[in-house]
């Protein structure tokens, strides 16, 4: 837990000239957390392999994409999973931006009309292949600090595969919607921390949500991002790939402010093993009421 954040020195841009993950963290936890920081690009190069082959099993084998943050030493990974009738590419932006800040990106292409508790399943044996074999991804993945994200749908996959006792640190939930009856005992039975975030349920309100705040029984954070729209929750969103890059939808500051949360989120939970200084960050935008609905237990 990061404690007495509110003495400690605003971070400069100029001092975060890290070559390592790692170095980059320490130095972030050495300044006070500030969510706005995150809205910028980090500090590391990003290696792209698009429609990288998951071979799962001898019979098995998966779409996906991979970034890969720049750094010499072993980073997190972050494994994403998309929602329903989308695809790998509707969270591009965000995993390049999070590889920028030293985390790897794993999106994974599953079946997108379901059925979740399978693709959580899916989700967990790929958590474990990473954790067993990461030399078969890159021998530079932290098997120890592994986040699962999951939008939508793909959020309560999210919540089986760490129901199922996926090695992840966490999980991180975009908007998430949740489906399967039998998913309130899943959630009751997660022992990792979640970060949900929410779009404003004024615009939007996806299928049971408070169902992940309600069942999980603690290590849980939740914040809503004040007129945010469900597709804001990705970047960029499914209908933009589909239509040249246009969506009525969504707008890239919001946009921008899920990717925020996101990467804050992903920092503070490899870094400590908790969604503290997170939270710490995001008092100036509960206060400005940029966000709101803030909970955790």
């Amino acid at each position: 837990m990061v404690t007495g954040c509110a003495r400690l020195p605003p971070v400069d841009r100029a001092v975060l000239k890290a070559e390592t993950s790692s170095e980059l963290q320490q130095q972030l936890l050495d300044h006070e957390p500030q969510i706005d920081l995150f809205r910028s690009m980090g500090p590391f190069a990003v290696t792209v392999q698009q429609n990288w082959p998951l071979q799962l099993s001898p019979k098995e084998r998966l779409e996906s994409d991979l970034f890969l943050s720049n750094v010499p030493e072993r980073a997190p990974l972050a494994i994403f999973l998309h929602g329903h009738d989308s695809t790998k590419g509707a969270h591009a932006k965000q995993a390049m931006h999070l590889a920028s800040w030293g985390v790897h990106c794993l999106i994974l292409q599953l079946p997108n009309k379901g059925p979740w508790d399978a693709n959580g399943r899916t989700l967990a044996r790929v958590a474990s292949l990473i954790h067993r074999s990461p030399q078969m991804f890159d021998a530079r993945i932290d098997v120890n600090k592994i986040i699962l994200v999951g939008y939508s749908f793909g959020a309560s996959a999210v919540a089986v595969a760490l129901a199922q006792g996926a090695p992840a640190a966490g999980g991180i939930l975009l908007d998430p919607a949740a489906i399967g009856k039998d998913l309130p005992d899943q959630l009751r039975r997660i022992d990792k921390p979640v970060m949900v975030i929410g779009a404003d349920d004024e615009v939007y309100s996806p299928r049971n949500r408070e169902y992940f705040f309600d069942f999980i029984r603690g290590g849980i954070a939740e914040v809503s991002i004040k007129g945010a729209a469900h597709e804001d929750a990705q970047f960029p969103s499914d209908f933009a790939l589909r239509n040249q890059g246009m969506d009525p939808n969504t707008t890239e500051e919001l946009q921008m402010n899920f990717v925020s949360v996101l990467t804050s989120a992903a920092l503070s939970i490899s870094a400590t093993g908790a969604f503290e200084y997170a939270w710490t960050s995001f008092a100036p935008a509960f206060e400005t009421g940029k966000f709101f609905n803030a909970k955790k237990k």
